[in-house]
């Protein structure tokens, strides 16, 4: 098997030829081949899924390349329906990885549990009898986990908030979760319901809600990338236009710090990127598009994931985002395609794919903004959106008029 995530011309290479190269890469064997036809799931599996199942809707999975964080290649899977997205993703790499690659890092991961406390008399003397139960508290809470905490989660510690609304003020608890490699909304939950009555009765007041926050800022990714003028330019080693188009990039990035209207934008081409690995992996995201955007506007203004600065003789990135994200349970144990998807990225943790996440996001915000400073957005995006809308639309009665 080869490691490295450079392959030259691969869009031109005909499918059969993309699905033979990626057995060897990552070695497939014809089993997980055909899983691409079918998109991993029967609707047998669907109605195991979900409520009122009526059948599967599929969204095209590819891979974007040139991937290198930390110093480690990745094919990175991405399930995306919009044009542009992984030849944008696969751009940026290469960009990237002529400057070294992306360079990150994760926190452990730590979810939060929210346990409201209402009808609290006495706020002040309620936090002091919680904390002063603290272990008696994260005690009670393991205990319903424990195959969480035999694989070395659980939960680690907790805080109490006072929360004042405009009709009432409530006591909140947070309670912290090491959800090794889960994404750890089941466990979280269950520890909240089991320690609501006991933290009911140490505050003298009542449960309210018992749930986890997807504002995940205790599991963040932090990514960087340094991108040399040169690999910026049309023409290869033009470093003067290449600092252009840095410049033009970087003013972008000043644009959407200043602006919350181009915040909007510029964050939603991060997502782009992120949650195209999210989905291809199984997980929740819907839960990571929650977080990000609470996190960028955690200090009340609403603020960009990632930006951009000229340093010098590069261009170079950064973001920092939440990544609640996992490498088992949930959907990963009906979805045969979000396994394989795993297995095309080769991760051994819920951090390292979390950094990959990231990393696919800095990127394809790289790939947008070098397209608004320069060409413009439409000119790529179109052409690739003209080749998918263009393909005759199927028969029904299967011949073509």
């Amino acid at each position: 098997m080869s490691h490295s995530s450079r392959i030259p011309e691969f869009r031109r290479w005909s499918l059969a030829a993309r699905r033979r190269e990626l057995a060897e890469r990552t070695g497939l064997g014809s089993d997980d081949l055909a899983l691409l036809d079918t998109g991993g799931i029967a609707a047998t599996d669907a109605d195991r899924m979900v409520e009122n199942a009526v059948g599967i809707y599929a969204l095209p999975l590819g891979v974007a390349l040139n991937f290198q964080v930390n110093q480690r290649d990745y094919l990175v899977p991405m399930a995306v329906e919009e044009p542009s997205v992984i030849a944008a993703a696969s751009y940026a790499a290469r960009m990237v990885r002529a400057g070294g690659g992306f360079s990150a890092t994760a926190d452990l991961p730590v979810m939060i549990a929210q346990i409201e406390l209402r009808d609290v008399d006495d706020p002040t003397s309620a936090r002091v009898c919680i904390e002063a139960a603290r272990a008696e508290i994260l005690a009670l809470a393991d205990s319903c986990q424990a195959v969480l905490v035999s694989v070395g989660g659980g939960a680690r510690d907790l805080e109490v908030r006072q929360v004042t609304g405009s009709t009432q003020s409530r006591l909140v608890v947070h309670l912290h979760v090491n959800c090794r490699d889960a994404m750890g909304a089941n466990s979280v939950n269950t520890m909240a319901e089991t320690v609501a009555p006991r933290l009911a009765e140490l505050s003298g007041g009542r449960v309210g809600l018992r749930i986890l926050s997807n504002l995940a800022d205790r599991r963040l990714v932090r990514v960087s990338a340094r991108v040399p003028f040169a690999a910026l330019a049309s023409d290869k080693g033009a470093a003067g236009a290449g600092r252009q188009v840095a410049e033009g990039i970087a003013a972008a990035s000043r644009f959407a710090e200043d602006d919350p209207y181009r915040t909007a934008t510029h964050n939603k081409g991060i997502m782009n990127g992120v949650d195209a690995v999210v989905m291809a992996t199984g997980n929740d995201w819907r839960g990571v598009e929650a977080g990000a955007h609470a996190y960028a506007a955690r200090d009340g203004r609403y603020r960009p994931l990632a930006t951009w600065k000229v340093e010098g003789e590069s261009l170079v990135g950064r973001l920092e985002m939440p990544m609640a994200v996992g490498t088992v349970g949930g959907t990963l144990q009906v979805h045969a395609a979000a396994r394989l998807a795993l297995r095309i990225l080769r991760v051994s943790s819920s951090e390292e794919l979390g950094m990959v996440i990231g990393a696919t996001g800095l990127g394809q915000n790289l790939a947008a903004l070098r397209a608004l400073a320069t060409e413009g957005i439409q000119r790529g995006h179109m052409n690739l959106h003209k080749r998918a809308v263009g393909a005759p639309a199927p028969d029904p009665k299967g011949t073509r008029s």
